[in-house]
C-alpha cells in the first residue's frame, strides 16, 4: 500500500510539473523568446503583462473613445481604433527619428554600418502590442502589408479562430489551405461581371421598395428626418436574399432574420473573456445561439435541396447566386451515390449551406456600411452631392440605371472609392505567421500574429498628403493606382491578393445602382439630431444612427 501511494505521489507530481511547465512555456518562456527575437531586430512594442497582454489597456482606450462623440470631420482614427494609433505613433517609428537633424545624420552615419537592419527594418514602420500571450506585429509599410496579402509562400493565415465564431459560418472568409482553394475556384463563378450584370435588375426592384416606402412616409411632406443605418441595412438584406435564393426569397429573408439575431448574440458572446468549453453549457444565451444556429442550417439545407431538385427538372433558372453556385458545383452530382473521386473536387451540400451564411454576413453588412457612409459624407459635403446628382441625372436620366450607365458614373465611382479611403467596412485585416518567414527587412517567426490596418493606411498623410483627412474624391480621377501620394498603391478596402474579397464587384455595382436611385428622387442633409460617432463591431458603423433630412426632388 505504502508502495502504491509512493507511485501515485510521484505520478501526481510528474503530472503536475508537465502541467506547470506547459503552463510557464505558454504564458512566459514563448512569448518572452518572440519578444526577444523581434527586439533584436530593431521592433518596438508595449511590454508584455503575462496572459492578458494588452486586452486590458485596449478595451479602456476603446471604452473612452467611444464615450463621446467626436467633431464633424472625418479624422476618426483616434476615435475607431485608439489603441493601435497610440502604439503606432509611440513605438513605429525608431528614437533616431526624432531627433535633430544633425544628430541624426551622424547617428545614421556611425551606427548604420553596425546596427544597418535595426534601422532598416524600423524605417519600416512596424510596431508591436500583445493579444493575450501572442505578440502582433502593427505593420504600416503598404510593400510589407502586400507581400504578406501576397502569401507567395503560403505560411500566413487567419488567426486561429475563437470557435463562436464559427458558428456564424464556416465558408469561404474562414477556410484555409486546399478547401479555400477548392470552394473559392467553385464560387468564382457566380461573381464573375457577366453574371452580376444580370442581377442589376434585382438590385434595382430592391432600391424601388425602399425609396417607394420613404415617398408614402406621412411625415415626407417635401422633407422628413430619417435614420438611414437601419434603413439601408433592409435594403442590402432585400437585395442579397434576392440575388442570393430568387424565386425562394421569403425564404431567404427569414434565415437573415434569424442569422441577425445569431450575429448579434455571438458579438456580445466575444465581448467576454473566452473561457473554453464555457460555450456546452446550458446558459439560457448558449441554448439561443444554438437553437438559432439549428434553425437557420435547417432551413438552408431545405432552400438548398429545393433549389437543386428544380434545377435537375428544369423548373428553375440559374440566374441567382445560388444556383449559380449549384451550377459551378455540378449540382447534379451533389448526391450521395456521386462518386468518391468526384465528390473530392466538389463541395458537399453542408459546404454550400456555409457558404449561403457567408452571402449574408459579408454581402450584407459591407455595402450597409458604405452607402451608410457615402450618404452622411455627401451630406456633409453637398457640393460633391450635386455633382453626383448632376452626373446620374445626364447619364441615366429618370430610368432607372443599367450596367453601361454604372460604367459611365465617373463621379459616383470617385466618390464611393474616397469614402472607401476614409470609412472602410473592415478597418484592418489580420494573419498569423504558421512558419517562420522573411517579409521585406524583417524575418517573422512562426506564431507571431500582424495586423494590417487599413483605416491607418488610408489616413497616413506619408500615403495621401497633408490632406489625408480630407474629403477629396478628385484624388481617384486617375483611377485606384495614382490615388496615392508617389503611386505607393496604398488603397485597399476589400483586402489585396489571392484572398481579395469576392463580392467586391458585387458590392460596388449594388452601391451605384442605390446610390444613383436615391439620388434621383432625394436631396438630403444632416440631422441636427445626428452624432458623428463612427465605431467598429464588425464593420465599421455608426454608434448612433445616422439621422438625415430628406427632400424629396
Amino acid at each position: 500500500m505504502e508502495d502504491y501511494v509512493v507511485v501515485l505521489c510521484s505520478v501526481s507530481l510528474l503530472l503536475l510539473l508537465c502541467g506547470g511547465g506547459k503552463a510557464f512555456y505558454s504564458i512566459w518562456w514563448k512569448p518572452k523568446m518572440l519578444e526577444r527575437r523581434l527586439k533584436q531586430q530593431g521592433i518596438r512594442g508595449t511590454p508584455y503583462t503575462p496572459l492578458i497582454g494588452d486586452m486590458k489597456e485596449f478595451v479602456r482606450q476603446i471604452k473612452e473613445a467611444w464615450s463621446k462623440p467626436m467633431s464633424l470631420n472625418h479624422q476618426i482614427v483616434s476615435r475607431v481604433d485608439p489603441f493601435t494609433l497610440n502604439t503606432v505613433q509611440r513605438y513605429g517609428m525608431h528614437p533616431l527619428h526624432v531627433t535633430s537633424g544633425y544628430v541624426l545624420c551622424v547617428g545614421i552615419l556611425l551606427m548604420k554600418p553596425i546596427f544597418g537592419l535595426c534601422f532598416e527594418t524600423c524605417a519600416g514602420k512596424i510596431s508591436m502590442c500583445w493579444v493575450g500571450t501572442t505578440p502582433r506585429l502593427i505593420i504600416m509599410d503598404t510593400e510589407i502589408v502586400k507581400e504578406v496579402l501576397s502569401n507567395k509562400l503560403g505560411h500566413f493565415h487567419k488567426p486561429p479562430l475563437n470557435p463562436q465564431i464559427l458558428i456564424l459560418t464556416k465558408g469561404l472568409s474562414t477556410l484555409q489551405g486546399e478547401k479555400w482553394v477548392k470552394h473559392r475556384r467553385i464560387i468564382n463563378p457566380a461573381f464573375h461581371l457577366e453574371k452580376l450584370k444580370g442581377m442589376i435588375p434585382v438590385f434595382a426592384v430592391s432600391c424601388s421598395k425602399m425609396i417607394e416606402q420613404w415617398k408614402e412616409n406621412p411625415f415626407l411632406q417635401g422633407r422628413c428626418e430619417i435614420d438611414i443605418w437601419p434603413e439601408l441595412q433592409k435594403l442590402t438584406a432585400d437585395v442579397i436574399s434576392r440575388a442570393a435564393f430568387g424565386s425562394t426569397y421569403a425564404e431567404g429573408r427569414k434565415v437573415f432574420e434569424l442569422q441577425r439575431e445569431l450575429l448579434t448574440l455571438t458579438v456580445e458572446a466575444m465581448q467576454t473573456l473566452y473561457i473554453p468549453g464555457f460555450r456546452f453549457i446550458p446558459t439560457k444565451k448558449n441554448q439561443r445561439r444554438k437553437k438559432l444556429h439549428n434553425e437557420i442550417t435547417s432551413m438552408l439545407r431545405n432552400i438548398v435541396q429545393n433549389k437543386i431538385n428544380a434545377m435537375r427538372a428544369g423548373e428553375s433558372s440559374v440566374d441567382d447566386l445560388l444556383g449559380l453556385l449549384l451550377q459551378s458545383n455540378g449540382q447534379t452530382d451533389l448526391s450521395e451515390n456521386a462518386s468518391s473521386t468526384r465528390s473530392n473536387e466538389m463541395m458537399t451540400i453542408e459546404d454550400v449551406i456555409e457558404e449561403c451564411k457567408m452571402f449574408y454576413l459579408a454581402g450584407q453588412e459591407t455595402t450597409s456600411s458604405l452607402l451608410t457612409w457615402t450618404m452622411i459624407v455627401l451630406a456633409m459635403h453637398p457640393d460633391w452631392q450635386e455633382k453626383a446628382r448632376e452626373e446620374v441625372l445626364r447619364v441615366c436620366g429618370e430610368k432607372e440605371p443599367n450596367f453601361e450607365a454604372i460604367g459611365r458614373l465617373k463621379i459616383v465611382n470617385m466618390i464611393l472609392n474616397e469614402v472607401l479611403r476614409l470609412y472602410p467596412p473592415a478597418i484592418a485585416s489580420y494573419q498569423h505567421a504558421y512558419k517562420e518567414t522573411k517579409v521585406g527587412d524583417i524575418v517573422v517567426p512562426a506564431g507571431v500574429d500582424l495586423n494590417l490596418p487599413t483605416l491607418l493606411i488610408h489616413h497616413d498623410p506619408e500615403l495621401w498628403g497633408d490632406d489625408a483627412v480630407e474629403f477629396k474624391p478628385e484624388r481617384f480621377s486617375e483611377g485606384v493606382s495614382k490615388a496615392s501620394k508617389d503611386q505607393q498603391q496604398a488603397f485597399f478596402p476589400f483586402g489585396w491578393g489571392p484572398r481579395i474579397c469576392i463580392g467586391q464587384s458585387m458590392a460596388m455595382i449594388e452601391a451605384k445602382v442605390a446610390l444613383a436611385m436615391i439620388l434621383q428622387q432625394f436631396s438630403f442633409e444632416l440631422s441636427p439630431s445626428y452624432t458623428h460617432a463612427p465605431y467598429t463591431l464588425t464593420i465599421l458603423q455608426p454608434q448612433h444612427g445616422a439621422q438625415v433630412i430628406l427632400h424629396q426632388l
